[in-house]
């Protein structure tokens, strides 16, 4: 069983918001595949399961990420290996993704949060690219919406994030990582 979490904040008011990549990743392939999400209280997060995948999008906020997926982990018996966590990455340009296969939380809250619960940095990740970051302070502008003239191209990166995601669960770490970083 492998453990898929996009990463992002609940809330109408953060719906389209940079910080929310990983949730957009998520809802994306949900809807190109015909899967919904249920609400888990117990797990902290919204869920769903097909075929031996779990995909989950915390509802503890995104400096708390690692409560939802620690606690999924737990009920499902999932290892630290089995994991992959979607999230943004403001030191990316939009329209960049990189897989990582481990590594620091990088200055990503919701990543240190999971470092923490789970006991490990060896994880595999899938960063989303939403910089470059203007000069303001960062958590402002991870709260930001995307731009009219972005969500094009969030568009494209979504629909490559998907593609990329079922080329991993296929081929592996290394060859994605050798295919789209």
């Amino acid at each position: 069983m492998k453990l898929i979490a996009g990463l992002g904040n609940i809330g109408e008011k953060y719906c389209f918001t940079r910080h929310n990549a990983g949730f957009m990743v998520l809802d994306k392939w949900a809807i190109d595949d015909g899967f919904s999400f249920r609400e888990e209280k117990k797990l902290k997060c919204f869920l769903s399961k097909k075929d031996d995948l779990i995909f989950i999008k915390p509802t503890t906020f995104m400096n708390l990420s690692g409560e939802a997926v620690r606690a999924v982990m737990d009920y499902y018996k999932i290892s630290a290996d089995d994991i992959l966590i979607i999230y943004d990455d403001i030191a990316l340009d939009l329209g960049k993704i990189r897989f990582r296969a481990n590594g620091s939380d990088g200055g990503h809250n919701g990543i240190k949060s999971i470092i923490q619960h789970v006991g490990t940095q060896k994880f595999d990740r899938l960063k989303i690219g939403i910089g470059p970051q203007p000069n303001i302070p960062s958590e402002n502008y991870v709260l930001q919406n995307f731009s009219k003239n972005d969500l094009d191209e969030l568009k494209e990166i979504l629909k490559k994030s998907v593609d990329a995601l079922k080329f991993y669960l296929d081929n592996g770490i290394e060859k994605t990582q050798n295919k789209f970083n």
